[in-house]
């Protein structure tokens, strides 16, 4: 029989489910939702046109449970349009999007909850665990990512803090957080339709006039990374102008919030920096179609733009020693040098991609 919701039970959380192609994974997390201690929610499961019996498993779970709904595209749209049609279709207080391919701990909706008691913010961050899996699907290693407990109720204060959960990239994510669904709505704000980056800029500006902010140090979410499925082994041609995007928008919000200090340029300009790293293995890929030429050619470009010159110079490799090389690197505009690196670091991520992986997190 289905199980009904009681009047009073009108859902607190709003769980917004993308689904195409998780068939293996969508049980788990569907469970890991239907063991929360608290249980005031409601479960929107978005059918992206799957090919497999991804939507098929929602709705067995649908049929027996009220809370949960499937809603059907009739063509796939892709991750962003899914969750703006989950967005619409919500009637929660806060709304939260989940991937499907991953699962939480049973207290993590208690644990907002009662954050939301403390402090009425517009937005709550809590922590994960990002799991690693190898082409067969056993699980590698593990590390957890979690933010310093704050609760923020002045817009200066949170502001001071954005750019450290960057750092750790916790600012990035949509799945660890739970937006306010009506100030969402106020701002008319959806997900732009943008490979890569959607999330952080949803967040960008979601963030930018808010002044409560909830950070909780717990990390109930398991983030899985499958190397078979992993976009770091993917080609994906605008790498490159999308992340110099990413760096571009934060870098214009603390700009916008009269921000814009040395700390903030170091942290940005580090991360840029592993980005061009990442571009520079990236143009080594067959795919790319470009020759030793024209990586060189990439190079200079890179070393001639405006948020390479204010950025780069400020950044700090933190004790990384292989960023600290890409950084001298690219500090000294030595172009052949960074060809260089950045073919090394494919030949390797190529032979050992899990022994990369590692490397990459600074672990």
């Amino acid at each position: 029989m289905k199980q009904q919701i009681k009047s009073e039970q009108r859902p607190y959380f709003s769980i917004v489910m993308p689904t195409y192609g998780v068939e293996n994974y969508i049980r788990k997390a569907i469970d890991s939702i239907l063991a929360q201690t608290f249980t005031a929610w409601e479960v929107i499961v978005v059918d992206d046109c799957t090919p497999d019996d991804s939507a098929k498993i929602a709705q067995e779970y649908a049929d027996k449970d009220a809370r949960i709904r499937v809603l059907h595209h009739e063509k796939n749209k892709g991750l962003s349009p899914a969750r703006n049609t989950g967005a619409a279709a919500a009637s929660g207080e806060y709304i939260w999007f989940m991937d499907p391919d991953d699962y939480v701990d049973d207290s993590l909706l208690q644990e907002v909850y009662k954050s939301l008691q403390k402090n009425r913010a517009q937005i709550v961050v809590f922590g994960l665990i990002e799991e690693y899996y190898d082409k067969k699907g056993n699980l590698s290693y593990s590390h957890k990512v979690a933010p310093q407990e704050a609760y923020y109720k002045t817009a200066e204060g949170l502001r001071k803090n954005v750019i450290y959960l960057e750092q750790e990239t916790l600012y990035g994510y949509a799945w660890n957080k739970f937006y306010d669904l009506s100030y969402m709505r106020t701002l008319n704000l959806q997900y732009e339709n943008v490979k890569l980056i959607e999330d952080i800029v949803f967040n960008v500006k979601f963030c930018t006039d808010i002044e409560r902010m909830n950070l909780l140090p717990i990390t109930p979410y398991h983030y899985a990374k499958r190397m078979e499925a992993n976009l770091t082994n993917k080609f994906v041609p605008d790498y490159y102008a999308l992340h110099k995007r990413r760096i571009d928008i934060i870098f214009d919000q603390y700009n916008y919030w009269n921000m814009d200090t040395q700390e903030v340029r170091s942290i940005l300009g580090s991360l840029y920096g592993r980005y061009i790293v990442s571009a520079l293995v990236r143009n080594c890929d067959k795919r790319s179609g470009m020759h030793n030429k024209e990586r060189y050619k990439w190079c200079r470009e890179v070393f001639a733009s405006s948020l390479f010159n204010e950025l780069i110079p400020c950044a700090k490799s933190s004790g990384s020693v292989s960023l600290a090389v890409a950084l001298f690197c690219l500090k000294w505009k030595k172009a052949m040098f960074c060809l260089a690196l950045g073919r090394f670091v494919y030949i390797a991520r190529e032979a050992l991609p899990m022994v990369y992986s590692k490397v990459k997190s600074g672990r």
